[in-house]
């Protein structure tokens, strides 16, 4: 921690630097300061210097050698001079925040820091420049509902929006295919024939857990994946049919998805300890035979047959269409696809139309071009018309690492096919598959007051506890379900109805927007 706040402390006193040199006090100044390099090579006469704190991977460490700031200062005529926490992003922020030296772009991991950061005026709202931003306009009025989830509380945004990238987020129901042709089985439509499944498995292999999922890594979005098969939600809701704000955890959905899981459990068909399951528990059980069912990221496809078939050529974990959990009910996966992270503008930068001209290139198709693929005749080829990456780059995690795209600050808006492209045929049909069973809509994200996420933070989290709790006692038998009504009433009394309120609010001035 001392060599952390030491490395984020230097970049402070850098960055007071840089800010009494890099202009004559106007915040609008189109003049960049002294020339820096990072990456591209020297700086030319018609160059500018923008300074910038991006996230730090550690699958993809930061490095000035990247091509990607060539290519961009090519573009753009901007060299970022960038700085990387050494320890936590959001400490990082902080401290680089509260000096009042602030760099000209900031990364920020999530839309409540930077609302939070951009009420307290740190930020800049970036809607007073859009006017001076052609292509950005152009993109929000063809991503509307894009560019209305980035607007904070106010009617602000303080981060740029994005599109496309978030697709890495799909989850969905993976299974070894290997194993059912083996076993005669086929895959289920209904979380009836999923029991009944789980159950032929467990004959064939006792001492198997035929289902596990990595509850205790990622129970939140565990909870979205069972609940969306029930067409519920794990907590506050929008019900696009009945067009309102629901609870889901005191639906009678909610407690028939509960029940099934109780079945689940009591038959031995899911770890004994599979809320408490971890990331490195989850793996070793299913590459090793112990599970065959799982529900993770789409990438988990490529992830798991191309460690395995290496020793098991067999081996062949597939796509699963999720099953219905209702009568009659919806096959849905949740809608996870889209990013909460983005770059956000400092309003102490004295070259805030400098850093505007220079983002509103991300919305340019050239820009996405250059984002997602990078530059012709380096990193891809035009065939008929088609664009392919040449044949050196294989892999989307290593071509990242090597060039620097998709990484923290080089983009905003990607297409998608890029990465597609490089993925396995396997993987390519479980994305042709997965955007089948998308829900109707993504859940809406209302920016709240200060106000309202004090309710969000007290009484709803109050709630959760309560429900998380409950959730746990329900499938172990500790509680009975018998004491479901009693369940409900403890979770009224705790404020329900407070908490749907506070997201009927939020949602009514997110969707007066024009």
């Amino acid at each position: 921690m001392r060599q952390s706040f030491a490395l984020i402390l230097s970049f402070v006193l850098t960055m007071m630097l840089l800010t009494a040199c890099s202009g004559n006090g106007n915040n609008d100044n189109n003049n960049a300061g002294p020339s820096a390099t990072t990456g591209s090579g020297q700086a030319g006469p018609d160059s500018k210097t923008l300074t910038a704190l991006l996230d730090n991977n550690a699958t993809f460490p930061y490095s000035e050698d990247w091509p990607i700031w060539k290519w961009l200062k090519e573009k753009t005529g901007v060299t970022l001079d960038v700085q990387t926490p050494s320890g936590k992003l959001g400490e990082s922020l902080n401290l680089v925040v509260a000096s009042k030296s602030m760099p000209d772009l900031m990364y920020m991991p999530n839309r409540n820091e930077s609302n939070k950061f951009g009420q307290d005026g740190a930020l800049v709202d970036i809607l007073e420049y859009v006017d001076q931003m052609p292509n950005l306009k152009a993109w929000m009025e063809q991503y509307p509902e894009e560019a209305k989830a980035a607007l904070s509380a106010d009617g602000k945004m303080y981060m740029f929006p994005n599109q496309g990238f978030g697709e890495t987020n799909r989850m969905i129901w993976l299974y070894r295919e290997d194993v059912f042709a083996k076993e005669g089985l086929t895959a289920p439509k209904t979380y009836d024939e999923l029991y009944d499944t789980l159950k032929a498995l467990k004959t064939k292999y006792p001492d198997s857990y035929p289902l596990s999922i990595r509850y205790g890594q990622i129970p939140d979005e565990m909870n979205a994946n069972m609940t969306v098969n029930f067409e519920t939600g794990e907590g506050a809701y929008y019900d696009f049919d009945a067009m309102e704000w629901r609870y889901g955890p005191i639906e009678d959905n909610y407690k028939a998805m509960v029940a099934m899981w109780k079945k689940f459990y009591d038959d031995g068909l899911i770890p004994p300890d599979f809320l408490s399951l971890q990331t490195k528990q989850w793996q070793d059980m299913m590459s090793t035979g112990q599970s065959f069912m799982t529900i993770d990221y789409i990438s988990r496809v490529d992830f798991f047959n191309n460690a395995m078939q290496k020793e098991n050529p067999d081996y062949n974990m597939q796509f699963m269409a999720p099953p219905a959990g209702l009568p009659g009910g919806k096959q849905q996966n949740p809608y996870f696809h889209y990013l909460v992270g983005g770059l956000t503008v400092s309003s102490t930068s004295k070259n805030i139309k400098d850093v505007m001209q220079y983002m509103d290139f991300f919305y340019s198709e050239e820009g996405r071009l250059l984002a997602s693929w990078g530059a012709e005749g380096e990193t891809f080829v035009r065939e008929g018309g088609a664009i392919k990456f040449k044949p050196e780059f294989t892999d989307v995690t290593e071509m990242r690492k090597q060039t620097g795209l998709q990484t923290s600050g080089t983009y905003t808006w990607i297409d998608y096919n890029a990465h597609l492209s490089l993925f396995s045929d396997n993987l390519q049909k479980a994305y042709t598959e997965a955007g089948k069973y998308d829900p109707p809509g993504m859940q809406p994200r209302p920016a709240f007051t200060e106000s309202e996420n004090e309710v969000i933070s007290l009484t709803g989290q109050a709630i959760k506890k309560h429900r998380d709790e409950s959730f746990a006692k329900f499938i172990t038998g500790s509680r009975s379900l018998n004491e479901w009504d009693q369940y409900v009433e403890e979770l009224d009394r705790l404020g329900v109805d407070k908490l749907l309120e506070t997201y009927r609010t939020a949602y009514d001035r997110m969707q007066a927007v024009k």
